[in-house]
């Protein structure tokens, strides 16, 4: 069952679980949007179809917070704020070893290989190359792992992941950026924390908090 973290009549915030899609796809495997369709579908008897719109995405492997629009409007104001950058996230993750400087603003040029799937760092003047930003703080470090918080500026595919590999700093359990470092089987760690919004009808500011998951590698940390 999903964990709902607040709702109303515009919005549904939930906690997504890791490797669940936050929206379907040809593998047919259980999805955000779908489980939350048939979590009001049930709650409210709702006959026909009903409405759950996609406002952002987290990758299958990510958990945390996540927010869905309840009508049409919702939706539409909630991705205006998207493109606005005032709709705000805020991610965790357990990150091999230390960066250099104990916060810091990262800035990159990716490119995506719509083959391969896979992310790198480019030149800026790379055809196709977007500009990824974000800023990190570190939180705590224990055993040859950093605990760091991320305000992300920017929502690049893989952004997270590659920004920090590319600085030879993998996510504790990638797979795909972290091969030479994690095992095969491990959880990716890193989830999504906060996320900040202007509500879509009162213009009220919100704030909603998932806490990451109490087991390893996150519980070594003193935070």
């Amino acid at each position: 069952m999903v964990k709902v973290i607040y709702e109303d009549n515009h919005l549904l915030v939930v906690e997504k679980p890791v490797n669940i899609l936050s929206q379907g796809d040809n593998t047919n495997d259980d999805d955000m949007v779908n489980l939350l369709k048939k979590y009001l579908k049930e709650k409210y008897n709702k006959p026909g179809n009903v409405f759950v719109g996609l406002v952002h995405r987290l990758d299958r492997p990510v958990g945390g917070c996540m927010v869905f629009a309840k009508t049409s409007k919702a939706a539409s104001r909630l991705s205006e704020q998207v493109r606005n950058k005032s709709f705000k996230k805020t991610y965790r993750a357990v990150i091999h070893g230390n960066m250099n400087k104990k916060e810091d603003n990262l800035l990159d040029y990716l490119y995506k290989n719509k083959k391969t799937n896979m992310v790198s760092v480019v030149s800026k003047n790379t055809k196709d190359a977007k500009d990824a930003r974000l800023s990190y703080e570190t939180l705590d470090s224990q055993k040859g792992f950093s605990l760091v918080q991320i305000d992300l500026q920017t929502g690049r595919p893989h952004q997270i992941r590659v920004q920090f590999a590319s600085r030879k700093h993998p996510l504790f359990g990638d797979q795909r950026y972290g091969q030479h470092l994690n095992k095969v089987g491990q959880q990716i760690a890193l989830w999504s924390y906060k996320i900040e919004i202007v509500h879509p009808t009162t213009k009220e500011k919100m704030e909603f908090v998932c806490d990451v998951p109490n087991e390893y590698p996150w519980n070594i940390f003193n935070v």
